[in-house]
């Protein structure tokens, strides 16, 4: 608001200061770029963001691949939570078991890994994403996430350089009142001690 009240300075008045002047410009400037800059800004950091991650979207699903794992039993370790990759929250739906199965390759694995079962028992089955070792993973980010997350991204670049602008202009801002105060002192460090003689003009 303060950026469009900057504008109004440009009117002519016989009190005008140059100091209102270069703020008036400030302002015009401030405005155009929050207007064009900033949008511009955030749409160049969402497409940067958008083509890394959907980069990273085809390696993970390159990588990552998806297998059928055995319950053998069920581990000692406390339920715990879990954080899904394609969404932004997290849910509390693991349980550590003890499972056999087997990687891309071939070959055969066991160990403890985390089951979307509530209560696993022996012989259960479920679906287990793992890496070309037949290492478990998280599952890889889909389209949809990756774009979730670039257009938040240039969302915040935007919001980010709407920021800046406003916290540059505010400060030429103050450097100019400063400026109008400085002079203000000397204009009153001359006046000041004939001030209200008689005979001294004022």
């Amino acid at each position: 608001m303060r950026t469009i009240v900057g504008l109004w300075r440009w009117r002519r008045n016989p009190l005008r200061r140059g100091t209102d002047l270069i703020e008036a410009w400030i302002a015009l400037a401030a405005v155009l770029l929050l207007a064009l800059a900033t949008p511009v800004t955030g749409w160049f950091c969402g497409r940067a963001v958008d083509s890394s991650l959907r980069d990273t979207v085809r390696l993970q699903h390159e990588q990552r691949h998806r297998t059928t794992a055995v319950v053998v039993s069920r581990s000692t370790e406390p339920r715990f939570t879990t954080y899904d990759t394609e969404s932004a929250a997290t849910q509390d739906v693991g349980t550590r078991v003890n499972a056999t199965w087997r990687a891309t390759d071939g070959s055969a694995h066991s160990g403890t890994v985390s089951a979307p079962l509530y209560k696993p028992r022996r012989g259960d089955t479920f679906r287990l994403w793992t890496d070309d070792r037949g290492k478990q993973v998280q599952s890889p980010m889909n389209a949809t996430g990756a774009r979730t997350h670039a257009v938040l991204a240039g969302f915040g670049a935007t919001v980010l350089a709407a920021g800046l602008v406003e916290c540059g202009r505010r400060l030429i801002v103050w450097r100019l009142v400063q400026r109008r105060y400085r002079r203000l002192d000397q204009a009153w460090a001359a006046a000041g001690p004939d001030w209200g003689r008689t005979g001294a003009g004022s």
